[in-house]
């Protein structure tokens, strides 16, 4: 009875792996005419369960008799696509904000990028500054 239910798991588990990839995580990346690239984002879910026995009686001492069975669900949720355009990269979540912490984590790429110009514009602000004095 082991090896057929161990059979119909590694079917099952065989179909799964075939069915599930990375792909379906992080999609391939669809590029416009304008060089945008937006990449989907996806959330994969998936159940799995099996279940057998083993029918015999006083009356019937054969040992060839077994019942079973085994079986699987995926569930595939686009949750967001990354969009990236020259030097911007942008993260829009398909569902709303669930709470305070989903909308820092999705402005962070933005405070990131605004520090980051900050700090350039200073940079070259004091090299202006310098080679203003050096003359």
């Amino acid at each position: 009875m082991n090896n057929k239910i161990e059979g119909m798991t590694e079917s099952t588990l065989e179909k799964i792996k075939e069915a599930v990839n990375a792909d379906m995580v992080i999609g391939k990346p669809i590029t416009s005419d304008s060089g945008t690239v937006v990449i989907p984002v996806s959330k994969l879910s998936y159940g799995f369960a099996a279940g057998g026995s083993d029918f015999t009686s006083e009356k019937s001492k054969e040992r060839d008799l077994f019942g079973g069975g085994s079986g699987a669900g995926v569930s595939i949720t686009p949750t967001a696509f990354l969009v990236i355009s020259g030097d911007d990269v942008k993260l829009l979540q398909v569902e709303s904000f669930t709470g305070a912490l989903d909308r820092i984590i999705s402005m962070t790429p933005d405070i990131v990028d605004r520090i980051g110009n900050f700090i350039k514009k200073r940079k070259d602000k004091d090299k202006n500054e310098k080679s203003k004095e050096s003359k």
